[in-house]
């Protein structure tokens, strides 16, 4: 996305996502309009459609942006030159955490994938995909090198600690009695136990 800025110096696409995630997380998606989202990110209309084709790219946007940092993460845990062990436990952790840090990006888009075009929800669904497979080559790997178990199949065991991931938004709390890498290390731990042979 081009830089140029506005007013306080922020860039523009990000005011607009900031803007965005907001009042999507406020109020929903649908009871969300592209004129209050101008208002609160303090630029036109004009501007909003100069990089944001829609209310919709925005949305797409919102999930796209975090999927893109795991992506980069998990890419470079699996890529490490580390025991498979140690990479699995470390992208399993790191999803958690990654995801906290973006709960409100993440309830949003639970909530509201369904008011995605079906293109860009095609979009998406194929870019989780992606990032789910990585993430299952590694249970794969661990497997085959007898490092973990193939009792439980490895696009269960993706499955299994996903669920856990995508409800996150539903509970956990930054006041609440864990930390964010806690709650992420004993996710991780947990995986691992069910993969233990």
């Amino acid at each position: 996305m081009p830089r140029t800025t506005d007013g306080d110096g922020t860039p523009v696409p990000r005011r607009l996502l900031a803007a965005a995630t907001r009042l999507f997380a406020e109020r929903g998606y649908d009871r969300t309009s592209v004129q209050e989202i101008v208002e609160a990110a303090g630029v036109t209309k004009g501007a909003l459609y100069h990089y944001f084709g829609s209310k919709d790219d925005l949305l797409h946007e919102v999930y796209a942006r975090v999927l893109r940092v795991q992506q980069e993460r998990l890419d470079a845990f699996a890529d490490a030159e580390a025991p498979v062990e140690e990479r699995l436990r470390g992208a399993a952790a790191d999803v958690v955490v990654t995801t906290i840090d973006n709960l409100d990006d993440a309830s949003i888009f639970f909530r509201s994938m369904h008011h995605l075009s079906p293109e860009k929800n095609k979009q998406v669904r194929a870019e989780r995909r992606r990032y789910h497979e990585r993430f299952r080559a590694l249970i794969e790997e661990g497997q085959e090198a007898g490092v973990f178990s193939k009792e439980t199949p490895a696009d269960l065991v993706v499955d299994y600690h996903f669920g856990s991931v995508h409800h996150l938004s539903t509970w956990y709390r930054p006041d609440g009695p864990l930390t964010q890498q806690e709650v992420a290390d004993h996710l991780a731990d947990l995986l691992l136990r069910a993969l233990r042979p």
